[in-house]
């Protein structure tokens, strides 16, 4: 089954680029939307911590049921159908945690929500990779930079819905509405796909050792992503005076790095190809972090997790986009097989850390998170061309 796009006449393609960006936005934003709640949501409904962890599974349980199905639905229908229906459903979703009675509801709910996510990160890519087909460079990190910007707005206005005493539904409400609106207004300006459907494809298409290998990489970098968002500031904190106020001071230097070298990251793989911006994103994140384990000084361990950011950056970009250049499946299969694997790093790899460190220590148990950087440079030779 072959896949093209074409942009209409009347759009040009900065426009178009403009348009894909807006989904990438609404991702984080919504995401972040929920998340900048959670401590309203957990009182709410009488939560502990290790009950709270239990039910935010449904979320990436979610997303890891519904890929397979995302790049087949994506092949199907188009991507521009699957997004624009994905969003709205997302941002449908959304208000409804707000008035959850129960927390297994909350659970199933969180399953919803994560499956229709995903759909938004497939299809939204499948576009991206489209796009930078008709551009002939590299752009996809750019993308990926809106989600990251996305998730700073979304958070934000949370913090700020929380300082006015707006209640979790009027919040969550206002964003998905806002949301749904710029879905609907720009799905106009997305590509439209072409495929000659045939009804006998497989739902489920094994892929091939590339796509394995750079779902393997993504692995790595989701992993240590993860590692970074749930144990950073624990480990920060370790090394502060008590209550100090400076304890998520590595987690914002690694997210706001994240950003800024998603901004640049098409600027220098367009200059140096996929290949070599991978294996120097493996090497800058294994010593950064190498760096922050050591040096047990916060200012060295700051700047240790923003270069660390500053690595992982372009990863699940890069990857996605050269899975993108599959010849033994299209893209939209290809980026949900990938994702398929990439995300069990961010499912399993924060809990691992936690495992290791009641074991030897957080300080130690962040040394796989090390290896795992290098790791990546070591695949990216193996599973990219120069």
């Amino acid at each position: 089954m072959n896949i093209t796009a074409t942009p209409s006449r009347l759009f040009s393609l900065p426009l178009i680029r403009t348009s894909i960006s807006i989904y990438f936005f609404v991702l984080g934003s919504m995401f972040a939307t929920w998340a900048s709640r959670l401590p309203a949501i957990k009182v709410q409904l009488h939560l502990s911590d290790g009950e709270l962890g239990t039910v935010l599974l449904g979320m990436p349980i979610g997303s890891i049921l519904v890929m397979p199905l995302a790049g087949w639905l994506t092949s199907r229908f188009g991507s521009r159908s699957v997004v624009v229906a994905a969003s709205v459903i997302y941002s449908c979703v959304i208000p409804c945690l707000a008035l959850i009675p129960e927390a297994w509801m909350l659970a199933v709910a969180l399953l919803f929500a994560g499956a229709s996510g995903d759909l938004i990160n497939i299809a939204a890519n499948d576009q991206a990779i489209h796009l930078e087909r008709l551009y002939s460079k590299s752009i996809m990190s750019s993308f990926h930079a809106l989600f990251s910007v996305g998730g700073m707005v979304g958070a934000g206005l949370g913090g700020l819905m929380r300082q006015w005493n707006i209640d979790l539904f009027t919040h969550f409400c206002i964003v998905g509405s806002f949301t749904i609106l710029i879905s609907i207004i720009f799905s106009r300006f997305l590509l439209t796909t072409h495929t000659n459907y045939d009804p006998t494809t497989p739902v489920f298409v094994r892929p091939d050792n590339t796509i394995i290998g750079l779902g393997i990489i993504g692995l790595c970098v989701m992993l240590g992503e993860g590692a970074m968002a749930d144990w950073s500031s624990i480990y920060l904190t370790n090394l502060l005076p008590a209550n100090s106020g400076w304890s998520t001071a590595g987690y914002t230097a690694f997210s706001f790095a994240m950003a800024l070298g998603r901004f640049g990251g098409d600027w220098f793989t367009n200059r140096q190809g996929i290949q070599k911006t991978l294996i120097v994103s493996g090497v800058l994140s294994g010593f950064g972090l190498l760096l922050a384990i050591l040096v047990q000084q916060p200012t060295v361990v700051i700047i240790g997790f923003a270069c660390a950011g500053l690595g992982f950056a372009t990863v699940v970009p890069l990857v996605y986009s050269a899975a993108g250049q599959s010849k033994t499946m299209n893209a939209g299969m290809a980026i949900a097989a990938v994702s398929t694997v990439s995300y069990f790093g961010f499912l399993f790899g924060p809990p691992l850390i936690g495992w290791i460190s009641e074991a030897i220590g957080l300080r130690w148990a962040l040394l796989l998170v090390v290896f795992l950087s290098f790791m990546i440079s070591v695949l990216a030779k193996k599973n990219t061309r120069e």
